[in-house]
């Protein structure tokens, strides 16, 4: 054999080996960084008025604004935060607004000895990118992290990628479910103020079982985010979360539901969307199942048209 010979034998050799190599390391890479929904900060055995209290403390200490509260069921509660560095992310995307509220939840488990209250928030980082947002809000994860702790991520097994979230369908189903930009168009007027105050007047008044649980106005545009309760049968957010919400690890800070004013316009995130992205994991079938909500989106829209002021076709 020529030198020549030995020499394309043994770069063959090694261009084999780098390429198995290369094949034996390149799934970790290519999955890249992955991402859960929620962050569990830690518990307490301190009763809920009392843990409430601390963690109101901890979130205005490092420097978030409360937006509004709401308690969506006995032994829950839920706390809308926002920032400047939130509201300027919200404002950098025609749709970013949906982003500019994080959700920090308390959650009464157990009974005597082992009552306690989970303490938990929705993750920024993961939020960020299923909104397809400019920014990656890792600054304000760390302000989570600072005011209250980040004892685990969590609210699916194996989480998302990055890639994943910028297209999130659930379970990959074209005929049956949306996107982040397949949004429910809910009303249209005639100005931004109009739609505001329509929004506002229907939300005070209770209409379809709905009421106000924050505002938040995006700076330098015409959108304002609402967070919204709901409690009309298919709709409400007990019903839901005694469906679907029911691993140890509660996902309450999934609630409260918004509707975004932009312009003239109201819109909302699908519920097949917007559930489906804070409950990653959801089986299709069975008792805690998409099919056990399947009434749910319809009825969540339904609701949130009445609140921007459509009359149903029932009372016309």
């Amino acid at each position: 054999m020529t030198i020549y010979m030995k020499l394309i034998k043994r770069f063959a050799v090694a261009a084999v080996a780098l390429l198995l190599a290369l094949s034996f390391f390149a799934p970790a890479h290519a999955q890249g960084v992955r991402h859960k929904p929620f962050v569990h900060a830690y518990n307490t055995t301190d009763d809920m008025e009392t843990a409430a209290a601390a963690v109101r403390s901890s979130l205005v200490s490092a420097g978030l604004t409360i937006a509004g509260e709401y308690s969506p069921y006995e032994g829950a509660l839920v706390i809308a935060v926002t920032s400047e560095v939130l509201q300027a992310a919200a404002s950098a995307t025609d749709y970013g607004a949906y982003g500019a509220v994080q959700r920090v939840s308390l959650t009464a488990m157990g009974e005597g000895e082992n009552a306690h209250i989970q303490v938990t928030y929705t993750n920024p980082v993961y939020m960020a990118k299923a909104y397809r947002m400019d920014s990656d809000l890792v600054e304000v994860r760390e302000v989570l992290e600072g005011a209250l702790s980040a004892e685990a991520d969590y609210g699916s097994k194996k989480g998302l990628t990055e890639k994943k979230l910028a297209k999130y369908r659930y379970m990959g189903l074209p005929m049956f479910t949306e996107r982040f930009n397949q949004r429910d168009e809910l009303a249209s007027y005639g100005s931004y103020e109009e739609a505001v105050g329509k929004v506002e007047e229907s939300l005070a008044a209770g209409v379809a079982g709905t009421s106000k649980v924050y505002r938040i106005d995006i700076p330098g545009k015409e959108q304002t985010l609402f967070g919204v309760a709901l409690t009309r049968e298919c709709s409400s957010d007990k019903f839901i979360m005694e469906k679907i919400d029911f691993k140890d690890m509660r996902q309450t800070a999934y609630l409260p539901y918004e509707l975004l004013v932009k312009g003239g316009d109201i819109t909302a995130l699908a519920g097949r969307f917007r559930i489906a992205v804070h409950f990653p994991d959801l089986s299709m079938l069975g008792v805690h199942g998409f099919t056990s909500i399947m009434c749910s989106p319809k009825s969540i829209r339904s609701a949130l048209e009445e609140a921007a002021g459509v009359v149903p076709a029932d009372a016309k």
